[in-house]
């Protein structure tokens, strides 16, 4: 019987790269945005709120992150009959709002990403653009 397991994470590094890349490309679509990275278990890794985001929209990058890293699949895919009651139960730390994306590499769960203060279109082309830095599978 095993009782370890290896995992790989996601370093410091990668969670810098991601970010940066995340700002850039908020700043050329002229949007900017609150970015939440965390890990498989939902511990935060990294977040900015971009100078002019909405400061509400940083506890919905949050539930973005943390669901797409809960469940290994975009936010959007938390069924719409569930969303308010999935919400509910869990404080609103999970949500059915687009822009938040799994992190995997190589087929693995590593974490999840979201973003939040744009249209639901600019917050996943923000989150795809740090996802594409690291070499992760698009979301």
């Amino acid at each position: 019987m095993e009782f370890t397991a290896c995992a790989r994470i996601l370093t410091h590094r990668a969670t810098l790269e991601m970010l940066d890349a995340a700002v850039e490309t908020a700043e050329a679509i002229g949007q900017p945005q609150c970015i939440v990275i965390v890990d498989a278990s939902g511990e935060l890794l990294g977040e900015i709120r971009m100078t002019g985001s909405k400061f509400l929209s940083r506890r919905s990058a949050r539930a973005k992150a943390r669901t797409a890293a809960s469940t290994g699949a975009p936010s959007t895919e938390v069924p719409e009959a569930v969303r308010p009651h999935v919400a509910a139960a869990t404080g609103g730390e999970v949500t059915g709002l687009a822009g938040g994306l799994p992190i995997r590499i190589d087929g693995v769960l590593l974490g999840g990403i979201g973003v939040g203060s744009g249209s639901p279109e600019q917050d996943l082309r923000v989150a795809r653009a740090a996802l594409a830095e690291i070499g992760a599978e698009a979301g």
